[in-house]
């Protein structure tokens, strides 16, 4: 009795399961925003191949 007394006042691993929750949460906030800077820049790249060509073709 006084070990299942003892395992429902643990809260150890409510916690550890908040923590997880916190970084998965995270997890999905890094790869959206990396997916948002890398559509980014591969514009930028392919303006300045579009202008360089331009400037060569003159």
């Amino acid at each position: 009795m006084r070990l299942i007394q003892r395992f429902l006042a643990d809260k150890g691993g409510a916690t550890a399961i908040e923590y997880g929750l916190i970084v998965a949460l995270l997890s999905l906030v890094v790869v959206a925003g990396i997916g948002a800077v890398g559509d980014g820049v591969k514009d930028m790249f392919a303006n300045q191949d579009r202008e360089i060509q331009k400037a060569f073709n003159r």
